[in-house]
């Protein structure tokens, strides 16, 4: 059964093939905003294979223009990197095909006079399918939308576009791309953005999305991340930022809030693949801590990515015993290990947090510690643990281990004592 918002957009949809073309533009944009209340369900109900072939045979036909066709497909795309909604359907219809060759044709010179078009197809094509037909298009690609993100200006429609650019930017993420396509004019984007603030929130994270989309397939880049650009310190002060923002109370979705998801995304694949360290990761860990403790009992999609995160910083040769305990990670997880409605999959990462911080402190652990530092700091961690009744806890709670779902379980480890953490 049709919801209003689905009424009320193929209402404004059919209406479009009697509009002019300036007509055209402000119904795709009243559209555009019917198209921002859509839960995902619904999103993903309207935008199908033959939804894009309906504006495809409009096009044919000349009742709607490339160019309002791309300000809903734009729309329609951004929505979709925004709030995670995972929509293939573009990719398989007439449209996606009959983009794909005018960005061929492009390529080739034959619209080299509209560079506007061009890089409007560009991001369509990104923002709306993920896979890309040869490195030579990919290319292309980037050093042009690397040029848009490039552009200072503070005008509003600038920022705009700035952010439509690295948000396409940050969609390329299974590509290996040569450094000097990129790393250069990005690291200057995201060192202007620091000293500037020029960029929006969402411009901003997709840059950094971008580039650590490329470390997974060059470790070189560490030092830059780490060292240069100083990623912990800039990604614990987004995360303040955009927890203000955030309607905790869960009285409606805020842009806010599915940009602060997306750092955690980029967090999770800093703390895998980085095996550097600086002294700013112990704020970054207390950043993620404090909004634990204020999504925990009110949002619960947030509060398991603030576990997580916690679950791959302690199983990261980057981040040191240390800095967990001084940015509050062993006493928050404590916490939440105790809570009466913890969830299988918290339940699951708080569990391998103790597991990777008690093996590490081993003496064959892989951090390889000096023998004086590594007792000041097992002692410091034992005592915490004793403070807070940790192995009462563990106890009483492994022992219900086999009530939870058999697919975290079966990760775990058996035997209770590596839990512990021994004097």
């Amino acid at each position: 059964m049709e919801n209003g918002a689905t009424k009320t957009f193929f209402k404004l949809f059919s209406e479009l093939e009697d509009c002019k073309e300036e007509e055209q533009k402000v119904k795709i944009e009243e559209i555009n905003g019917v198209i921002d209340g859509m839960d995902k369900r619904e999103f993903i109900s309207i935008f199908t294979k033959e939804q894009f072939d309906k504006m495809y045979k409009m096009i044919e036909e000349n009742k709607m223009s490339m160019e309002n066709a791309i300000l809903m497909l734009k729309h329609i795309g951004y929505l979709k990197e925004l709030k995670f909604i995972s929509n293939l359907s573009f990719e398989r219809s007439l449209l996606s095909k009959r983009f794909e060759e005018m960005i061929a044709d492009g390529n080739e010179k034959k619209y080299t006079k509209n560079e506007k078009l061009l890089a409007d197809l560009w991001e369509c094509h990104l923002l709306n399918k993920c896979n890309v037909t040869s490195n030579e298009t990919l290319n292309t690609y980037i050093r042009r939308l690397l040029k848009i993100a490039s552009n200072k200006e503070g005008k509003e429609e600038i920022r705009k576009e700035v952010e439509m650019a690295l948000l396409a930017l940050s969609n390329v993420k299974f590509y290996r791309i040569l450094k000097k396509l990129y790393l250069e004019e990005i690291s200057e984007i995201i060192q202007h953005h620091q000293k500037h603030r020029n960029l929006t929130q969402l411009a901003y994270q997709s840059a950094w999305g971008f580039l650590m989309n490329r470390f997974d397939n060059e470790n070189s880049l560490g030092d830059a991340i780490v060292n240069e650009l100083h990623f912990a310190r800039e990604a614990a002060r987004e995360l303040e930022e955009l927890s203000k923002g955030v309607d905790w109370k869960r009285g409606k979705e805020t842009k806010e809030e599915f940009i602060l998801l997306r750092w955690f995304r980029t967090l999770d694949s800093f703390f895998y693949l980085c095996k550097l360290w600086n002294e700013e990761f112990a704020g970054l860990i207390e950043s993620i801590v404090r909004v634990l403790r204020t999504a925990k009992d009110s949002y619960g999609e947030i509060s398991k990515k603030c576990a997580f995160s916690l679950r791959r910083a302690a199983d990261s040769t980057g981040v040191k015993i240390e800095d967990l305990l001084k940015g509050g990670a062993v006493g928050v997880v404590l916490e939440e290990i105790q809570q009466s409605t913890i969830d299988h999959k918290t339940a699951y990462d708080c569990l391998n947090f103790f597991y990777f911080i008690s093996w590490r402190m081993e003496e064959k652990g892989y951090d390889k510690m000096k023998e004086a530092k590594r007792k000041i700091t097992k002692r410091e961690l034992f005592e915490k643990m004793e403070e807070e009744g940790y192995e009462d806890t563990i106890a009483s709670f492994y022992g219900l281990l086999r009530f939870l779902n058999k697919k975290y379980v079966d990760k775990l480890p058996t035997k209770i004592s590596v839990y512990f953490m021994y004097d």
